[in-house]
């Protein structure tokens, strides 16, 4: 079964970024790239019952021209979701990727990214839609709502593409991190970049073990692979190191099926998504 780099796009003013660093991960992990546009029946406006407001003479009329601009407007977001994706996908092409395909869906776009989840081996979205004005603005939540329902890995994207070279993982010893350490290191999407490892704790015989695992297998796979631990809060610590290190892309592991885990894990996921100045990549 073929699996393809999956780019959401949009109307908002990042769906450019969200294009190249599509592109990108296409071109490193050789792998085929999709461009996919979601006509979202949550926002298409339906007509509105107004039998009970508009004259006996005029009813029939005025609901066939309602109507009417109602068709006229669908066809009007197709046609606009249509040069959206044919833009991306020049795009792409000047990026280097060859032969991107594109679609266009009417649906949720949960629902439509579920639908194609057999398919896909990374997707790429935006942290905010077309309804976002700033690249900082508050965290839409169509992104959470993703992350918890596509098991496969997202990137959350935000500003303009810079290409990776410096990446860091949050890193915590648990089980879903040490899949998250082998899994940088089985991808060549992380092949010759430096991977900062960083452990938000205390500095413990654990922990430190914990860490030097991480960086054994990162360093064997070609990575290079800083180590660190840091106490205090978890999503400052982090926000603080990417902006200390120049840091071009933040790797974390997504939500625990626990209900406590859930908590712990899936608010700390969320706080960072929202807080990060650097696009974000969540392991599933």
């Amino acid at each position: 079964m073929t699996t393809n780099v999956m780019a959401c796009i949009d109307g908002s003013g990042f769906a450019g970024a969200v294009c190249d660093f599509a592109s990108w991960a296409s071109l490193r992990l050789d792998a085929p790239l999709t461009l996919i546009h979601v006509l979202d029946r949550a926002k298409q406006p339906d007509l509105a019952d107004l039998s009970g407001t508009i004259g006996l003479g005029t009813q029939e009329h005025l609901l066939e021209e309602l109507a009417g601009l109602d068709e006229q407007r669908a066809r009007l977001a197709k046609e606009q979701g249509r040069l959206m994706l044919e833009a991306a996908r020049d795009r792409a092409v000047k990026d280097g990727v060859k032969e991107p395909t594109t679609l266009q869906r009417h649906g949720e776009l949960v629902d439509t990214l579920v639908e194609f989840e057999p398919h896909t081996r990374l997707l790429v979205l935006g942290r905010h839609g077309e309804d976002s004005g700033s690249a900082f603005a508050h965290l839409g939540s169509h992104v959470e709502q993703v992350i918890r329902a596509v098991h496969r890995p997202v990137l959350v994207t935000l500003g303009e593409f810079k290409e990776p070279r410096h990446i860091m993982l949050a890193f915590d010893g648990s089980a879903t991190t040490r899949k998250g350490v082998e899994m940088l290191a089985q991808s060549p999407l992380f092949k010759g970049l430096s991977c900062h490892l960083v452990l938000v704790g205390a500095d413990t015989d654990d922990n430190r073990e914990q860490l030097n695992w991480a960086k054994t297998t990162l360093e064997s796979a070609a990575i290079t692979a800083p180590a660190s631990i840091i106490a205090g809060d978890v999503d400052k610590v982090l926000s603080q190191y990417q902006q200390d290190h120049d840091i071009d892309l933040m790797v974390m592991g997504a939500y625990g099926h626990s209900r406590i885990r859930q908590w712990l894990v899936g608010s700390t996921t969320t706080a960072m998504i929202a807080a990060a100045r650097a696009p974000l990549l969540v392991l599933r």
